[in-house]
C-alpha cells in the first residue's frame, strides 16, 4: 500500500484570517474524513492516523483551527469560541465542495462535531468522539483552565519532551521518551526566538477566563439573592444530533474530562454506538492505540 502524502492548503475566514489545513488526496466519490483537533492541538495531532486512512484511498482533511499551527492568530481573541470555529469550518467545507463527511473529533473537535451535526442535519455521515461528551468533568475543566495560555518554552526538543513527561506523565504512563518526543513535535514548534514553544496563540485562554469569571459572578449573585445559580449548558441535545449516524466513542479510562458514567450513558442513549475504553490512558487518547484504530477502521468500512 503506497504511503499517503499531503499538501498544505488554506482558506479564508469571514473575518479575513488565513486558515491552514493538511489535505490528503483521495477518491472524490467516497465520503471524506475531517479530523478536528483539541483545544491546544493542531492538525499534526493526526499525522499517523490521517495517512493510515488516506492510504485506503479516502480523502482526509486536518485543519488547524484559528490561532493554532499554521493558521493565523485572531485579531479579536474573543473569537476563539466554538460558534466561530464552526463558522470557519463551514468555509473549509465550501472551499473543498464537501456536503457530507465523516468526522473524527478530539475533545474540542468532538464538541464541534456535535455542533456541526446539530446545525446542519445530514452533514455528518458518521463520527468518532475522542474522549469528549455532553458532560465535561469539572476536575478536567479546572485543569484545562489552569494550564491554557501559560507560555512555557524549552531550549531543545529533548527538554520539551521531558517537560511534557513531567506534566502529562499520568495521562500517558506507558510512553517512552521517543513517544514524548513525537508528542512534543505535534504540540510545539520552533519559535522566532529560537526556543520551542506550544504552537497556539496564548490568547485562546481569554474566552475561557471570561466564561469562568461570568460563572463566578453569577454564582456570587445567586448566593447574595438566595436563588439558584444558572444551570450549566446542556450539550445532550447536540449529542442527540448524532443519533442517525454510526458513532465511535473513544474513552481514556483515566480521563478527567470524559467520565466512565458519561461514556456509558452515551453508549446507552445512542442506538449505534461503539464504546472503546482504553486502559492506562487519560485525556486524550492519541488515536494511534490499536483498539482505537481498529474501531475507526471498522466505522470507515461501514461507510464505504
Amino acid at each position: 500500500m503506497p504511503i499517503a502524502t499531503f499538501e498544505i492548503r488554506s482558506w479564508a475566514s469571514t473575518d479575513g484570517l488565513r486558515l491552514a489545513y493538511r489535505a490528503y488526496p483521495g477518491d472524490a466519490a467516497r465520503l471524506p474524513v475531517i479530523c478536528l483537533p483539541g483545544l491546544t492541538r493542531n492538525g499534526r495531532d493526526f499525522e499517523d492516523l490521517a495517512p493510515h486512512i488516506a492510504a485506503s484511498g479516502r480523502r482526509v482533511l486536518c485543519p488547524d483551527l484559528r490561532g493554532r499551527g499554521e493558521s493565523d492568530y485572531a485579531r479579536d481573541p474573543m473569537t476563539y469560541q466554538p460558534p466561530v470555529y464552526a463558522q470557519d469550518l463551514a468555509g473549509l467545507l465550501a472551499a473543498e465542495k464537501i456536503t457530507r463527511f465523516i468526522a473524527i473529533g478530539t475533545s474540542l473537535g468532538g464538541i464541534l462535531t456535535m455542533a456541526l451535526a446539530a446545525g446542519q442535519p445530514g452533514l455528518v455521515a458518521g463520527a468518532v468522539l475522542n474522549d469528549i461528551g455532553p458532560v465535561i468533568d469539572p476536575a478536567g475543566l479546572a485543569r484545562i483552565t489552569d494550564y491554557v495560555g501559560q507560555g512555557r518554552s524549552y531550549l531543545t526538543w529533548m527538554h520539551a519532551a521531558r517537560g511534557l513527561r513531567e506534566t502529562m506523565g499520568d495521562i500517558y504512563p506507558d510512553f517512552s521518551i521517543e513517544d514524548w518526543l513525537r508528542l512534543a513535535k505535534r504540540l510545539m514548534a520552533l519559535g522566532t526566538g529560537g526556543r520551542i514553544a506550544f504552537d497556539y496563540d496564548m490568547k485562546i485562554a481569554a474566552p475561557i477566563e471570561a466564561a469562568e469569571q461570568a460563572r463566578d459572578d453569577a454564582a456570587a449573585k445567586a448566593r447574595a439573592e438566595g436563588t439558584a445559580p444558572p444551570p450549566e449548558a446542556d450539550l445532550w441535545p447536540l449529542f442527540a444530533a448524532l443519533t442517525p449516524v454510526p458513532l465511535v466513542v473513544v474513552h481514556g479510562a483515566t480521563s478527567d474530562i470524559l467520565s466512565a458514567d458519561t461514556a456509558a450513558a452515551m453508549a446507552q442513549r445512542h442506538p449505534d454506538c461503539t464504546l472503546v475504553t482504553l486502559p492506562r490512558v487519560g485525556h486524550a487518547p492519541t488515536l494511534d492505540e490499536p483498539e482505537a484504530r481498529a474501531a475507526i477502521d471498522a466505522l470507515l468500512a461501514r461507510l464505504d
